[in-house]
C-alpha cells in the first residue's frame, strides 16, 4: 500500500479532470488553428478553458491569460519578456527563497549585467514588507516574489508587497508565483491581488497533467513573447496548443473552485494532526515555518542529528512518499537554499523532511506515518555521533550546535 504525501510536487490527475481532457486525445485531435469544421471544436474548447481560469483569478479578462508548458516556462517567459520590453531598467527585486525558475533566471541576468537584490527572510520564513520598500529604486523594472513558498508552505502577503510596490513606482512590473496556492488559496486578481502585473501557475498541482501552466499578463503590462514563431495566443506564445492538456487544467481548476473551502478544513486537520502527533513523539524537531502564516496541506520538519536522504530512504522502504524540498533539486546532495535563508542551524539544514497533503490523502495516511516516521527516526539517530540513544537525546557536547 503507498502512502502519497508529496503533492506540493505533484498531483494525481483527478478522474473527472481525465475525463475531460480525454475526446481531445481521441477523436477530438484536430489542430485548433485549423480552418476546417471539425477544427472548431478543440478552439471553443481552449476558448472555454480561458474563460475558466479567468473567471477563477477573480473574474480577469480572458485575453489577459495565456496558456504555457508549465510555471517554470510561465515566470521564465514574465521575467525574460519584462526585461526585453523595457531594456532602460536594469534592476530586479526577489527573495532568496524563491524556486528555481525565479532565482536561476535572476541569476543567469544578473550574469548579463543587471542589478538582483535578493531579499533576505527571518527563521520563520517571513518576508519583512519594509525590505521590498527599501530596495525599490527609480530604475527598478520588476519585483518577483512568490504567494507561498514550496517547500515550507510559507505565505508571503503578496497583496500587500504588490500594493506597496505600486505605491512607490506605478510603472514597475509585480510578477508572484503561484504555483503552490492555485486551487488552494483565494485569488482575486481584480480585488485584493489588484496590483499584481503577471501571476504563474502549472496545473500538476491541482490534479491537472504535467505539461501545461498559465501566465496571467496584465493589459498595459510591458512584456515580449518569449516563445515567437506562430499566432497562438494571440500571438504571444507561439506553439500549436496542447489542446487535451489545456482542457484538462481549465476542469481542474473549475473543480478546485468548487470545492476549495471544504478541502482546506479537512486538509489542514489531516497536517495539523501529523504535526502534532510527530512533535509529540519525537525531540528535537521543529517546524520549519512555525509562527508564519503557511499553507493548510504543508508540513516541513528539521529533524536535529541526521540526514534528510536516510529518512527517505526508509519512507520509501515503509511505502510512503515525502520530500526533502523541492522536487526539482532533489537530486542535489547540498541542503536547501530555502532552510539556508532561515538559517536552520546545521545540525538540523540537512535533516529537513516535507510532508504535503492533497483532497485524495486520509486519516489512514496520517496513521501510516505516525507509526513509521518516529521510529525511523530513532533508527537513524542511533548511528548519530552526536545523539544519546540510551536517554533519546543529544549528547550535551551536541546541544550548542541546536543554537547555530
Amino acid at each position: 500500500m503507498l502512502t502519497y504525501l508529496d503533492n506540493n510536487a505533484t498531483t494525481r490527475i483527478a478522474p473527472e479532470v481525465l475525463a475531460a481532457m480525454r475526446p481531445f486525445l481521441e477523436d477530438r485531435f484536430f489542430n485548433p488553428s485549423s480552418a476546417y469544421e471539425c477544427a472548431r471544436g478543440p478552439a471553443d474548447a481552449i476558448r472555454q478553458a480561458r474563460r475558466t481560469v479567468a473567471a477563477a483569478l477573480g473574474g480577469v479578462a480572458p485575453d489577459e491569460v495565456l496558456f504555457t508548458s508549465c510555471a517554470t516556462e510561465s515566470l521564465n517567459a514574465a521575467i525574460f519578456g519584462a526585461v526585453r520590453a523595457n531594456p532602460a531598467r536594469r534592476h530586479l527585486v526577489t527573495s532568496a527563497v524563491e524556486h528555481p525558475a525565479v532565482l536561476e533566471v535572476c541569476r543567469d541576468l544578473a550574469r548579463d549585467g543587471l542589478e538582483v537584490d535578493f531579499l533576505p527572510v527571518d527563521r520563520a520564513g517571513r518576508l519583512d514588507p519594509r525590505a521590498v520598500v527599501r530596495a525599490v529604486r527609480p530604475d527598478t523594472l520588476l519585483v518577483a516574489l512568490m504567494h507561498a513558498n514550496n517547500e515550507t508552505g510559507v505565505v508571503f502577503p503578496i497583496a500587500d508587497l504588490a500594493r506597496l510596490t505600486k505605491e512607490i513606482d506605478p510603472s514597475v512590473l509585480f510578477l508572484t508565483d503561484a504555483t503552490q496556492t492555485m486551487g488552494k488559496l483565494p485569488l482575486d486578481l481584480t480585488g485584493e491581488l489588484a496590483a499584481v502585473d503577471l501571476f504563474a501557475f502549472s496545473g500538476h498541482k491541482l490534479h491537472a497533467p504535467k505539461g501545461v501552466g498559465a501566465l496571467f499578463v496584465r493589459r498595459g503590462a510591458r512584456v515580449r513573447p518569449f516563445l515567437i514563431g506562430g499566432h497562438q495566443e494571440s500571438g504571444r506564445r507561439a506553439g500549436t496548443e496542447n489542446v487535451a492538456a489545456i482542457v484538462a487544467l481549465g476542469a481542474a481548476v473549475e473543480r478546485a473552485q468548487r470545492t476549495r473551502d471544504a478541502d482546506e478544513i479537512r486538509i489542514r486537520g489531516l497536517r495539523d494532526r501529523l504535526e502534532a502527533g510527530l512533535l509529540a513523539s519525537l525531540p528535537c524537531v521543529e517546524v520549519n515555518g512555525a509562527g508564519a502564516e503557511r499553507l493548510p496541506n504543508t508540513l516541513n520538519l528539521s529533524v536535529h542529528f541526521i540526514e534528510g536522504e536516510g529518512m527517505l530512504f526508509e519512507l520509501n522502504r515503509a511505502g510512503i512518499c515525502a520530500s526533502s524540498g523541492s522536487a526539482c533539486t532533489s537530486g542535489s546532495l547540498e541542503p536547501s537554499h530555502v532552510l539556508r535563508a532561515m538559517q536552520i542551524p546545521f545540525t538540523a539544514v540537512h535533516g529537513s523532511i516535507r510532508f504535503s497533503f492533497s483532497r485524495d490523502n486520509t486519516d489512514a495516511d496520517v496513521d501510516r506515518v505516525l507509526a513509521a516516521f518516529p521510529e525511523i527516526v530513532r533508527g537513524l539517530r542511533r548511528l548519530s555521533p552526536y545523539w544519546d540513544p540510551a536517554h533519546d537525546r543529544p549528547r550535551p557536547e551536541a546541544e550548542p550546535m541546536m543554537r547555530g
